[in-house]
């Protein structure tokens, strides 16, 4: 019996569709949030827990990204989402790559972070219905200002065909979880959403890890120094 002949599926043309507005809609809390929860994941992170190979798994972590479901239906733009085991394609003058379209990346976001900015964002209304249809396995809502009412956070994870809300957000599947850290970030004070460890320690940003690891360096040098001094004392000749 003769096979079939292979079945060959074609993109959707992105090519009218609006992928960027030019229209600036984040206030500058919102940008810096934006910012703290993505360099640091490629700044410290080693990824989502590799495979029984040890094979490590790539991610890709964007801020206001459009994010299309379906090429007929407007996208959302979340402000931050995180995606397992994807690339971003190299070639980001082309429009097919510019946007979060699952039909190209093949699956959707495994995380989603709204971060409410004011009472009319639908964050736990529309928005979260949309994010679920969408099978986002985490979708977490930030609301700093308490727009939405005393909860800094609300988390959620997907099971089934509805979102539970978590008691912490600890995103198992994910190897992250979410924490607030009250510090200066850019040179502005605040309590700030960050990823953190199993450990509840925040994944540190380039300039932490750098700064880390000065510190660290110096610590052994004067670890060394002493110890070099104590010998001297001894009568040892470092020299030799």
């Amino acid at each position: 019996m003769p096979s079939s002949p292979p079945v060959i599926v074609e993109s959707p043309d992105v090519a009218a569709l609006i992928t960027e507005d030019d229209v600036p809609v984040d206030n500058i809390l919102s940008e810096k949030q934006q910012r703290l929860l993505t360099e640091p994941l490629y700044a410290s992170w080693a990824g989502p827990p590799p495979e029984e190979q040890g094979t490590p798994r790539p991610f890709a972590v964007m801020a206001n990204v459009g994010l299309f479901a379906t090429p007929r239906e407007p996208p959302l733009v979340p402000d931050v989402m995180l995606s397992l085991d994807v690339t971003v394609h190299p070639e980001l003058d082309d429009k097919r790559h510019r946007s979060y379209f699952l039909w190209e990346f093949g699956k959707p976001p495994d995380v989603v972070i709204e971060i409410v900015s004011n009472a009319e964002g639908g964050e736990l209304g529309e928005k979260l219905r949309r994010y679920r249809r969408m099978r986002i396995a985490y979708y977490v809502v930030h609301d700093p200002l308490h727009e939405l009412g005393s909860t800094l956070v609300h988390a959620f994870e997907l099971r089934g065909e509805l979102y539970v809300p978590l008691d912490r957000p600890w995103l198992d599947g994910v190897g992250l979880g979410l924490c607030h850290w009250d510090g200066v970030f850019e040179g502005t004070p605040g309590r700030w959403l960050r990823w953190c460890d199993a450990a509840g320690s925040p994944i540190p940003s380039g300039i932490e890890r750098a700064e880390q690891e000065r510190t660290r360096a110096e610590q052994e040098r004067t670890r060394a120094e002493r110890l070099a001094a104590r010998l001297r004392e001894l009568g040892h000749d470092l020299e030799e």
